[in-house]
């Protein structure tokens, strides 16, 4: 018979945290991984970067998480920003921080994170097996009991016995990477409620399209969204033209918003202002400048000044004025048409990238179902959850990794003084 105090399913960020802590407080953990190594999607973070979490204040974090970030207390108490970097420092990587107080590794390789995490948990004591699909959670008298686990590669069937599980198996983004919503169909069998499941973190796409814009990329600008007609929230940074719409970080921090109201039917709109620095007011004083400097020059030329060189067909032909028509000749109405595109280059929203693009998932397991002191079931005792699974999720920015270690690390620790409660 196999038998374990503990078994995860997933070997994600999560995972990985939740057995490296139970294993270092003596329960005997086994984690399950249905792919052929753990940490899948962990390895492709951040473009292979891996923004590993920020370090901004509790309350600043807590700002940045939906839909109930006060959830997130107890598990941002038990291990937070300085504990994870202090963690992987131990385990021979070095950390830096940017702008916006993101922390990356110094190496810029999310590899090297995923590694050094792995390594950490098998020195802590853990077993990790691959390939290892969960079938079914078997439960007795409303309690945890083991897993039905299957061998991906040989097809084998195995009954794993243990007095806790801990489910960390992702959301549904990235579903390559392993991430399918498996743990969704667990969770729902045993009667949680799920939350309904949309991408978040996830490029946008526009009725129209530049096809000269494809590509570019700006700084410095904001994003505003409008919903109904209604100014709804503004974010500044970079943002990106793509073949598909609009993408970057100002776009995703948005996206959550824009996902959830096209699904409830409204009109979305997002407005780009290319010159947020200036009022109407200061950028028509600084068109006149211009104007006057650029002497006999003409429309092309007072664009140039303007614009990236990508924007400058595009902004002639939705104004309609001839890129050749002298500067002279400009008269007030082109010069506020000219101002108002350039402080709101307006796009209408009519979809979102999907799972297959989408950062992580929004919705899950139902927090209301879940102790937020141990990361416990409130349905089926000895069951707990971490990671993406849950109903919380963060901007982007480092919060959503810090979320999977933070409820990683409680659930392990959790888990493993319940078993020598148990024992």
């Amino acid at each position: 018979m196999i038998s374990y105090d503990i078994t995860i399913i997933g070997a994600g960020p999560a995972g990985i945290l939740a057995a490296g802590r139970a294993s270092s407080l003596g329960a005997k953990v086994l984690l399950l991984e249905k792919m052929e190594k753990p940490a899948r999607k962990l390895r492709i973070t951040g473009k292979g970067r891996c923004n590993i979490t920020n370090m901004k204040s509790l309350d600043e974090y807590l700002k940045e998480i939906s839909p109930e970030s006060r959830f997130l207390r107890q598990a941002f108490g038990s291990f937070f920003n300085q504990d994870i970097i202090a963690l992987l420092k131990q385990n021979g990587l070095e950390t830096k921080e940017e702008r916006g107080q993101r922390v990356f590794p110094t190496s810029d390789k999310a590899w090297d994170v995923a590694e050094a995490l792995v390594k950490w948990a098998k020195l802590c004591g853990a077993e990790i097996q691959n390939h290892s699909k969960v079938e079914e959670l078997i439960i007795e008298d409303n309690s945890i009991k083991g897993v039905k686990v299957k061998n991906t590669k040989s097809g084998i069937l195995d009954t794993i016995y243990c007095k806790c599980v801990i489910i960390t198996t992702g959301g549904k983004s990235y579903p390559a990477t392993g991430s399918t919503g498996d743990g969704y169909l667990f969770a729902e069998s045993l009667g949680h409620r799920i939350e309904d499941l949309r991408p978040s973190l996830v490029g946008i796409e526009t009725k129209r399209v530049y096809q000269k814009t494809i590509g570019l990329s700006l700084r410095n600008i904001s994003a505003t969204l409008w919903i109904n007609g209604k100014k709804s929230l503004s974010e500044f940074g970079e943002a990106e033209f793509t073949e598909y719409g609009l993408d970057g970080p100002i776009i995703l921090r948005i996206s959550r918003l824009i996902v959830d109201s096209l699904i409830v039917g409204k009109k979305v709109e997002v407005s780009l202002d290319l010159k947020p620095a200036l009022d109407d007011q200061k950028l028509e004083s600084r068109l006149q400048r211009d104007i006057i400097e650029l002497g006999n020059k003409d429309f092309k030329s007072l664009l140039k000044q303007l614009l990236p060189s990508q924007l400058i067909d595009v902004f002639s032909e939705v104004l309609n004025i001839n890129q050749s028509k002298p500067l002279k000749q400009l008269n007030s109405v082109e010069k506020k048409k000219l101002i108002s595109l350039l402080k709101d280059f307006r796009f209408e929203v009519i979809g979102n990238r999907g799972w297959n693009e989408a950062i992580v998932t929004a919705g899950g397991v139902s927090i209301k179902e879940i102790n937020p002191k141990t990361m416990e079931s409130k349905k089926i005792n000895n069951l707990f959850f971490a990671g993406e699974i849950i109903d919380v999720d963060g901007n982007t920015g480092g919060y959503n990794l810090q979320i999977a270690f933070s409820t990683g690390w409680l659930a392990g620790e959790s888990a493993a003084k319940k078993i020598q409660e148990l024992i």
